[in-house]
């Protein structure tokens, strides 16, 4: 398990810096990304992933040892969102599925026909039955 400690050490070693100034840009960095979302700003960083303020509706709930329904209060939470990088790094394999995954599905949707392109032929069809109906009606 890596906590804080560990990481300033390793900033310190990987960058020639005392653990007093890796700890002060470790704490920088952390306080920076805890205002600008705390504002509402998201904070991203590529290939690794972003930070943003995810607001939770209020809602009811159930207490599960006494069974009573109870209201939960709204609330803003932080939210952390892993980028494909990130993810790629943690689950090799679930990058290669999706990888193998993402070219057979994008020759499927192209082969769908617009609504721009099923309307005039509904439109044509529509006046030709008309006129036999009518030729219909008047054998009669």
């Amino acid at each position: 398990m890596t906590n804080k400690t560990d990481l300033v050490e390793r900033l310190a070693e990987k960058h020639s810096l005392s653990k007093a100034e890796a700890g002060r840009v470790l704490e920088t960095l952390l306080d920076t990304i805890v205002a600008s979302v705390k504002k509402g700003d998201a904070v991203t960083i590529p290939g690794f992933g972003s930070f943003k303020l995810h607001a939770r509706a209020a809602r009811n709930g159930v207490n599960p040892s006494t069974g009573a329904k109870i209201k939960i209060a709204a609330a803003k939470l932080p939210k952390f969102t892993p980028g494909a990088t990130f993810k790629a790094a943690v689950d090799a394999k679930a990058a290669a599925r999706k990888a193998a995954k993402a070219p057979a599905a994008k020759p499927a949707k192209a082969a769908k026909p617009t609504k721009a392109a099923a309307k005039p032929v509904k439109a044509a069809a529509k006046p030709a039955a008309k006129p036999a109906k009518k030729a219909a009606a008047k054998k009669k």
